[in-house]
């Protein structure tokens, strides 16, 4: 199923986020506590964030979470004011590759999906393709359901869409072909926008994190209700039923 999260706040450490928290992504993707389906994360993972010098940077491999030291050791030193952050389980069909590891980006905007597009190597996948601009079809490099999901919400911001209804509509596209369990995350370090379709989502505000688990067990965790749409800048979050 994946677990992600977003961060936006006073600069910190990478690891600060990923790492040190009792509960952080790297020990959500090795334990979860509130997974779905399976029990580990080990399909590779990927960071996008925004440097203390305001410059957009992505990392993404094909390792696990816990046990990349080289990127480890560089999140104890890399700055980041905002961060959208996935570990990655592959959907069933799917293989493990980079192409598939989330988040995906386009310059400033990162996307995740923890979830799954059901039926999406059985003829979804192709009809949700169909619907995209030549372009837009031929920017995609691998084969998951998340790039593609990436792709109609692109279409959607480069008409004009604010982000949050884009994403409502991305959520009724996908949904009017099939089910699925489809926790978005967007991030562009000035918002995050987030769905609780499905699987778990929690988030706390001072600083604003988004995140499939709580990163510890302070009382500020609020756990969002299913069908739930999050929008979130440096200041505060808002949400309202989809």
């Amino acid at each position: 199923m994946c677990r992600h999260l977003a961060y936006l706040g006073p600069p910190v450490a990478l690891a600060d986020v990923l790492y040190a928290p009792p509960h952080s992504l790297a020990d959500q993707a090795r334990a979860p506590e509130h997974q779905v389906w399976g029990d580990s994360n080990p399909d590779g993972f990927g960071v996008g964030w925004l440097s203390g010098d305001g410059e957009a940077r992505h990392y993404r491999t094909t390792r696990v979470i816990w046990d990349d030291a080289e990127f480890g050791a560089r999140a104890e030193t890399e700055q980041a004011t905002a961060i959208v952050a996935a570990a990655r389980l592959a959907s069933p069909g799917s293989p493990v590759e980079l192409a598939g590891v989330a988040p995906f980006r386009s310059n400033d905007w990162f996307f995740a999906l923890n979830g799954i597009v059901e039926g999406f190597n059985d003829g979804v996948g192709d009809e949700l393709r169909s619907r995209l601009r030549p372009e837009r079809r031929a920017a995609i490099e691998g084969s998951a359901d998340t790039e593609v999901c990436f792709q109609l919400l692109l279409e959607r911001l480069d008409a004009g869409e604010a982000p949050e209804h884009a994403m409502a509509a991305v959520v009724d596209e996908v949904e009017a072909v099939t089910g699925g369990r489809l926790n978005f995350l967007l991030g562009d370090g000035r918002c995050i926008v987030a769905t609780a379709i499905g699987n778990s989502l929690f988030s706390r505000a001072d600083p604003i994190i988004i995140s499939s688990e709580p990163l510890d067990d302070a009382a500020a965790w609020s756990e969002e209700p299913d069908r739930t749409l999050l929008v979130a800048d440096r200041e505060r979050i808002t949400r309202r039923p989809i």
